[in-house]
């Protein structure tokens, strides 16, 4: 890796002037944007590479990890994740000469991020910006090139641990197969894609003890007969369509969160590319840090705690989907109520049962609120770039029920899926906020916070 040589004429001057070394001059406090823009950049990446929900909470869980450690070990502002998560080991130990904490932290960011899409050039242009405005803040020649090996190196032990999560093994696992037993998911309009990450449940966790661990309920039987507990979920999800008020409409296409949405005009068929759910989280993250002041280690610290748990919360909904393998609501109104019903949104391709959305919602809520506080009053801005409305929210846990809601009024889920969701995720955040200690006792004690979540920081 290169960078830029310090000026030799400033090194002449420095020397003349018995002045210290540029690199051994401690840099201006790093900018929180630096690490914002970072995370938009992967954002923004994803979207355009068209990664499924499921993959890129895996994207942003190794990137918020190796920053988050790269930081840890220069700054010891926070705790190390190195035996919390499992497998994962200390990185390696900073070089003794100094480091810059936020630029080792920002190059171990961005090398996960190239490693992992496809668009690695987009993130190697944000790189370049990112060294810019690096130098303008003081951290040049040695001390940069020397930072930012160290988050390489991280980055490297992260990616490491990542090869052994079953991912690849993944690659090659059979298709989902798709049988005539009722009740079972089939593919849906328009495009009838085969069934995203049928082996998702496989990965290993990062805090869960297993994917099963907050198994929720059985969905009801299947059955058609009036009056049954699944025909009301049905007949439930046919009315609400049928008669939707505009907050309804307005709520659903909120949280879409579809990354592929297909759509037809006569023989033509083309896609439109939007936020996963984990993307939306990690942008209420990026709302709430700035909302709060964060400084860095701060920013860096809510990315790590939003992304860990929005990714086991994807292997734990994508293990009961596979299980239960549920019939979707579209397909079941279309054969025997309503063959020209349309969802207003369009079904994903995956099983049912439990909603995604409710879940990885309300494991995000969950590590947001231990670490911010309740309430948290913000205004969600994450899908004004894709052309929609600011919603306000009382509570990350209010902004998660909404969501869970969504999928009924969209028409892709039913109620039991939505409502089910919300508290299995509500015990994979739990869970992660109850074990993960990411302040060291004498920060949190200074900060008057508990060392474990930092709970109780609130920006109003």
């Amino acid at each position: 890796m290169t960078r830029p040589a310090l000026l030799l004429v400033g090194a002449v001057l420095l020397a003349a002037c018995a002045e210290p070394a540029l690199e051994d001059v401690a840099p201006a406090a790093a900018d929180p944007e630096l690490l914002h823009g970072v995370v938009l950049t992967t954002t923004e990446t994803m979207t355009h590479d068209i990664f499924s929900p499921p993959q890129a909470s895996r994207v942003y869980a190794y990137q918020a990890v190796a920053a988050h450690e790269a930081l840890a070990a220069v700054t010891g502002e926070r705790a190390s994740l190195a035996g919390q998560l499992r497998d994962l080991s200390a990185p390696p130990a900073p070089p003794d000469a100094p480091v810059h904490g936020p630029t080792a932290a920002l190059s171990a960011a961005l090398a996960v991020a190239e490693a992992l899409t496809f668009s690695d050039e987009t993130v190697a242009a944000h790189r370049e910006a990112v060294e810019v405005r690096l130098r303008e803040g003081g951290v040049a020649g040695a001390l940069a090139e020397r930072s930012a090996a160290y988050g390489e190196a991280v980055a490297q032990h992260v990616l490491a641990w990542a090869a052994g999560d079953q991912y690849a093994q993944t690659r090659s696992a059979p298709a989902y197969t798709v049988t005539d037993e009722p009740g079972t998911w089939r593919p849906t309009p328009p495009a009838y894609l085969d069934a995203i990450e049928p082996s998702w449940g496989r990965l290993r966790p990062f805090v869960l003890d297993s994917a099963a661990q907050f198994k929720p309920p059985r969905p009801h039987a299947y059955s058609l007969a009036p009056g049954s507990a699944f025909r009301r979920e049905v007949d439930e999800v046919y009315e609400v369509g049928v008669g939707l008020t505009d907050e309804q409409r307005e709520i659903a296409s909120f949280w879409d969160c579809n990354p592929y949405t297909m759509h037809t005009r006569g023989h033509a068929m083309f896609a439109t590319k939007k936020l996963t759910p984990g993307g939306h989280w990690m942008g209420i993250a990026a709302i709430a840090s700035r909302q709060a002041g964060d400084d860095f280690a701060s920013a860096a610290e809510a990315y790590a705690r939003t992304a860990l748990a929005l990714s086991d919360g994807f292997i734990s909904v994508w293990d009961e989907k596979y299980r239960s393998r549920l019939i979707r609501p579209e397909t079941v109104i279309n054969e025997h109520i309503d063959e020209a019903w349309a969802p207003l949104l369009q079904t994903p391709p995956f099983p049912e049962y439990s909603s995604g959305h409710s879940v990885v919602s309300a494991a995000a809520a969950e590590a947001l609120t231990a670490l911010y506080g309740e309430p948290f009053a913000f205004d969600d801005t994450t899908e004004v770039a894709y052309g929609l409305p600011v919603r306000r929210f009382a509570s990350f846990r209010a902004a998660a029920e909404e969501a869970a809601i969504s999928r009924l009024y969209g028409g892709i889920h039913y109620r039991m899926a939505a409502e089910h969701g919300v508290e299995q995720g509500r015990g994979v955040g739990r869970l992660h906020v109850d074990r993960l200690q990411t302040r060291p006792a004498a920060v949190a004690e200074a900060r008057g916070t508990r060392s474990g979540t930092g709970a109780g920081r609130s920006a109003e």
